[in-house]
């Protein structure tokens, strides 16, 4: 790979950890992540109106990844609400390809390379770390960590059903943040009543700030894809669990034990094992 491959995965992975960091330190998370949608929704409504409308089989997929995704959010803010950044980033992360080889060696019969056996033992033994003895994670973070990854393995899959179906990949992307974006307000406004958004206020332009941070981590994996193999540069963006670490430590003032820094390196190596694909 080049360096300029390299490069955007790592800062991809450094992205996608700092806007995490960013939601756990917010006040009212499911307020932020709510008015980060809307950077998103911005950015999508030039190709929903530049773009044909999908073709009519795609729009089950585009709302049903919308709506996963809505759950993501909010399971992912109940998280955040109960652990810390460098406990629950990794949990979340790993979980993802874990769950996904899971499910298909129980439900697909599947059979699992030996890089995928030692993948689920790595990152089974790397939360189990996070998971026990001094300073360990609540269960009551784990068991939302591992909800959140379970449903962002399955928006995951409904996204490589949905975009075949679509045939127009960026209409596809542009038309489930937009739909995620509305269902997110209206799901804020639900539990909460009303949906403030103060202009003036350095609270909304961070968030949209932090939404801007999730946009550029999408997008710095996407230019990556298209210079570089997709194996290796999968397996870069996983070390964005060690980033977390130390951007909970730093910015956070969340512990950094020797333990955790381990757990969480175990965790990202055991999910370059389950996503990499030579």
């Amino acid at each position: 790979m080049s360096a300029t491959v390299v490069g955007l995965a790592l800062f991809a992975a450094i992205l996608h950890a700092g806007w995490n960091a960013f939601l756990r330190t917010g006040a009212d998370r499911l307020w932020t992540i709510t008015v980060m949608s809307f950077s998103s929704a911005a950015a999508a409504i030039p190709f929903v109106v530049f773009h044909p409308l999908p073709l009519p089989a795609a729009w089950f997929y585009i709302v049903l990844s919308a709506a996963l995704q809505v759950g993501y959010s909010v399971f992912l803010v109940a998280a955040y609400r109960h652990g810390e950044l460098g406990q629950v980033y990794p949990i979340v992360r790993g979980s993802v390809p874990l769950l996904v080889t899971l499910g298909g060696f129980l439900l697909a019969g599947q059979r699992l390379a030996a890089p995928e056996l030692i993948g689920v033992v790595l990152v089974a033994c790397g939360i189990m770390g996070l998971s026990l003895g001094r300073g360990r994670a609540s269960a009551t973070s784990i068991l939302y960590a591992l909800a959140t990854g379970a449903i962002i393995a399955a928006y995951a899959t409904v996204d490589a059903i949905g975009v075949r179906a679509t045939g127009d990949s960026a209409a596809y992307t542009a038309w489930v943040l937009l739909i995620y974006s509305i269902l997110l307000s209206a799901t804020f406004v639900a539990l909460r009543g009303r949906l403030a958004v103060d202009l003036r206020s350095l609270a909304t332009w961070k968030a949209l700030g932090g939404g801007v941070f999730a946009l550029l981590a999408y997008g710095a994996v996407v230019a990556a894809f298209a210079l570089g193999p997709a194996g290796p540069i999968t397996a870069l963006r996983e070390t964005s669990v060690v980033f977390a670490a130390f951007i909970g430590r730093l910015f956070l003032g969340e512990a950094l034990t020797p333990r955790r820094v381990g757990a969480c390196a175990v965790v990202a190596l055991g999910a370059i094992c389950l996503g990499y694909r030579p």
